[in-house]
């Protein structure tokens, strides 16, 4: 079964002219300007657009696509994910990860400890914050996603190693 992206997801209309309003959820907002076709999924259906024209708009992207023409249309879509297939990813640099992938992980010190699994990613702006519960309910522990703290991911495994800097627990 193919894989799938999220980019972005609709949050409106821009015009009359049926333009779609998206909120980009990937790092590279311009990486729009080189998809010639996207899938929208929206109630549990999947369908694909072609893409006409890409411009901004404060922290938008407004998509223009072949199909849809008309505001009204343009509305039926509103909260709908926008969704490119695996092969049309961004290829990562080495020690870069999906985050999708790191979800799930069993997250095990240096020494062998097991401090639970990587239920969250927050965002902070200058790195990733990675939440670990060993418990559903437990109170997260929280790790930067820095070198100084990963050192190893091994998706094969399903493990993440790292070394807990002091103040961290």
């Amino acid at each position: 079964m193919e894989q799938f992206f999220e980019i972005g997801v609709i949050t409106g209309t821009h015009g009359i002219k049926g333009t779609m309003r998206v909120f980009p959820t990937t790092q590279d907002p311009s990486r729009f300007e080189r998809l010639k076709e996207m899938i929208v999924e929206i109630r549990g259906k999947q369908e694909t657009f072609h893409i006409q024209k890409v411009a901004y708009h404060k922290q938008f992207v407004l998509l223009t696509v072949k199909e849809i023409t008309d505001i009204n249309v343009a509305e039926l879509y509103k909260n709908g994910r926008i969704l490119i297939p695996d092969a049309l990813a961004i290829p990562l640099e080495e020690d870069e990860y999906y985050t999708r992938d790191l979800y799930g992980l069993q997250v095990v010190t240096e020494d062998g400890e097991v401090l639970g699994e990587l239920v969250k990613i927050y965002e902070t702006g200058a790195n990733d914050v990675y939440a670990v519960q060993k418990e559903a309910g437990d109170k997260e522990l929280l790790i930067p996603a820095i070198k100084d703290c990963i050192k190893k991911v091994d998706l094969e495994a399903g493990i993440m190693t790292v070394h807990l800097l002091e103040g961290l627990r």
